[in-house]
């Protein structure tokens, strides 16, 4: 099975998530730690600049129509198009998706 990680967000860090890292940052923290931590998993990483990317499908501007109405927070990580975190990224809920659904 392959997965697909998006994280979306903006070079502003979110106003409600102090000291946490940036959308940037965290995407580059994601995607380090799934190869190294599902070697053998197919599973893509991907970055969404909510302000300047194009091309979104009606399933990105749903979320970022969410975030700007402050209804979501970002960074935002979907995987499989499924919302798994906003706001202040956490390893936990991410690993947990992926053992769910059978990564290795």
């Amino acid at each position: 099975m392959s997965y697909t990680v998006n994280v979306y967000g903006r070079e502003v860090i979110c106003a409600s998530c102090v000291n946490a890292p940036s959308s940037e940052e965290t995407y580059d923290w994601l995607k380090v730690l799934f190869k190294k931590k599902y070697p053998e998993a197919d599973i893509s990483v991907n970055y969404i600049d909510i302000d300047h990317d194009e091309n979104f499908s009606d399933y990105d501007e749903e979320l970022i129509e969410q975030i700007n109405n402050n209804e979501l927070f970002y960074p935002l990580v979907t995987i499989n198009d499924e919302v798994i975190q906003d706001g202040y990224v956490q390893l936990k809920p991410l690993t947990k998706w992926f053992e769910k659904n059978g990564a290795q």
